[in-house]
């Protein structure tokens, strides 16, 4: 999967955007709407699939070069009135090394964008300054009214990412998802084609076209900047050029390195680093499930059969600074991202595929929805979502939500000892504790309300795992076979 440096991206988020009637909007324009997009990747999956070249100047563009190359605020795309958004530009880098084609949309007509170096300000021997005339650009990022950030940014393959309301990025979200769990068969189709139509203050219209040895695709993000976070209204319409293995809708990548739970793989002083904690999914039946995220010792698969589930996402539970003691990044800070079908998905798995990492740098958590149905060549794919970024922590309510595990030695030879913190359980609840466990015996259990934490409630497992593998325990808090809190999944010794 995702083997990609993340931070060279993040870096990335500080250089550009556009507007009409600047220098660089081509005049006239073509008629423009969503089934322009659908007829152009139909077209498209007919023929054979053919890359878009590497700018050859990209790579001398490294974070030093990429940082000092700032677009330059007078060409802010939009953002003229008070309160408005703006749009500004990336330029090509050693991250983004293929040029994406951008185009304006207005009262019905598409007005390309050509490339202007002079929208950057850089030194004369930056490596931006030397892309040429006709470089193109890497992608696009909105900003807030403020100037103090951006909201909303597009860059990299099918990459796009929001911080939230808290000014804080994170976790991505990617077009498509293709083949990632299957190993060294992954592929990274890329949008090639941009339009972009402003419909509000805080809102605009994202069409995208998308290209890849297996599909092509278009796509619509309505996309608004709420204070609770930013709404995107998805709607994508696929072609398949062969036979996929599987196909991710719906994916969002994360990095999870080490929590309180995984101080063995700790090497930083930082207490925790992770971008999200956890994987929550809500089922049709209104089962709500909580997957803590692990780093794991070898690439891992979690399978979730479902269908028509309410949705699922990647959760930043832990808003704790005192558990990440980080000052620069703020991980307590980082978005959550739920992911909820506006038309029904039918049967399928959610999907959780993981790898080792030994650094905060790469993408190691990927989540997806899988359809149950065949991918042919030639079948067209219809999906349409919405995407919530926000820094909640889930679709639970009115039940208790897991808050902490702690693993550790039960002082007997060969017993784990897990434990399992909940919160949000009424003061004189009695909740009855049930337990599955696949590759263990339960030793003992317990639970009991913490003293002076109102509303926490600790469940304690001593398990013995079998040959010392790795063991799957489901954990649910419950009364009179009734659901009190989520039901969790944890994968101990994996």
């Amino acid at each position: 999967m995702i083997d990609i440096d993340r931070r060279a991206l993040i870096g990335a988020s500080g250089a550009a955007l556009l507007l009409p009637g600047t220098a660089f909007a081509q005049k006239g324009g073509e008629r423009f709407g969503w089934e322009t997009v659908i007829a152009r990747a139909r077209s498209l999956a007919r023929q054979p699939y053919r890359e878009t070249p590497h700018h050859p100047g990209a790579r001398k563009v490294d974070y030093d070069a990429l940082y000092k190359a700032r677009f330059r605020e007078d060409r802010t795309i939009w953002g003229k009135l008070p309160g408005d958004t703006g749009v500004q530009l990336f330029p090509l880098s050693a991250s983004a090394e293929q040029p994406v084609e951008i185009a304006l949309v207005e009262n019905g007509r598409a007005t390309p964008l050509r490339y202007d170096p002079t929208i950057f300000d850089a030194p004369a021997d930056n490596a931006v300054r030397q892309l040429g005339p006709d470089a193109g650009y890497a992608g696009f990022r909105v900003m807030n009214a403020a100037r103090d950030g951006d909201w909303l940014s597009f860059l990299g393959a099918s990459y796009f990412r929001s911080p939230g309301a808290t000014k804080q990025f994170g976790l991505s979200a990617r077009a498509i998802a293709v083949n990632t769990s299957i190993q060294g068969k992954e592929e990274f189709p890329r949008f090639t084609h941009f339009w972009l139509e402003r419909t509000g203050p805080s809102s605009l219209t994202i069409y995208a076209l998308l290209d890849g040895a297996s599909i092509t695709g278009a796509y619509r993000f309505v996309t608004e900047k709420t204070t609770q976070g930013v709404r995107q209204d998805v709607d994508a319409a696929l072609f398949a050029r062969r036979p996929i293995a599987e196909l991710g809708l719906m994916p969002m990548t994360s990095m999870f390195w080490y929590d309180q739970a995984s101080r063995a793989s700790r090497t930083d002083w930082r207490p925790e680093i992770h971008d999200s904690d956890l994987l929550a999914i809500g089922s049709a039946d209104g089962t709500i499930h909580a997957r803590p995220l692990i780093n794991p010792a070898a690439p891992r698969v979690d399978a979730f059969a479902e269908r028509n589930p309410k949705g699922f996402g990647l959760m930043q539970r832990d808003r704790n600074f005192e558990n990440y003691q980080d000052d620069g990044v703020f991980y307590e800070r980082r978005p959550s991202l739920w992911a909820s079908p506006r038309k029904p998905f039918g049967a399928g798995q959610v999907r959780l595929y993981g790898f080792s990492t030994t650094s905060e740098y790469v993408d190691n958590v990927c989540a997806y929805w899988t359809p149950a149905a065949a991918v042919r060549a030639g079948s067209r794919i219809d999906a349409s979502y919405r995407l919530d970024w926000s820094s909640a922590g889930g679709p639970a309510k009115g039940i208790a939500v897991l808050d902490n595990v702690w693993t550790g030695q039960a002082g007997e030879a060969g017993v784990d000892r897990l434990i399992l913190d909940f919160s949000g359980v009424a003061k004189d609840a009695q909740p009855d504790i049930w337990v599955d466990l696949a590759g263990a015996t339960l030793v003992r259990k317990g639970g009991y309300p913490v003293l002076h934490q109102p509303g926490l409630f600790r469940v304690a497992l001593d398990l013995r795992r079998e040959r010392g593998n790795a063991a799957d325990v489901r954990v649910q808090l419950r009364s009179v076979n009734a659901a009190m809190s989520e039901y969790v999944h944890y994968p101990l010794g994996a």
